[in-house]
């Protein structure tokens, strides 16, 4: 019985991991919204805290990396679901003004960012 319950529990940690993995890979879920002359992410990064979070803007590209704390004080039948480390590149749909100045804001595990955009072409009036 002692082998069935250990196997049992590998799978259960084995399936934590890939999950965790998955998650890893395709999150955080970001939204964009173009409104005037900003390109505004909202992503989500639940139980990350602002001071664990890292913001990069190369080119085209905004990186977001975070860490969580561990906790190693709990008793967890399953674990490991939950992320703890995300390393994201997202590219982003639109040229960035060179000298642009980014704000970002993180609240509720919800984090804002907001870049302005380089404006090409002209628009024409329709008569």
């Amino acid at each position: 019985m002692g082998l069935v319950k250990s196997m049992a529990k590998e799978m259960i940690k084995e399936i934590g991991n890939k999950s965790r993995e998955f998650y890893e890979f395709v999150l955080p879920p970001v939204d964009i919204y173009l409104e005037d002359d900003n390109l505004t992410l909202i992503i989500d990064i639940p139980g990350f805290a602002k001071k664990n979070i890292k913001l990069s803007l190369d080119g085209n590209f905004l990186t977001i990396q975070a860490c969580k704390e561990k906790s190693e004080d709990k008793q967890n039948v399953i674990c490991n679901q939950r992320p703890n480390i995300i390393d994201k590149k997202i590219r982003l749909p639109i040229d960035i003004k060179e000298d642009a100045v980014i704000s970002a804001k993180h609240d509720n595990g919800v984090l804002t960012v907001t870049i302005p955009v380089q404006k090409h072409g002209k628009d024409i009036k329709i008569e």
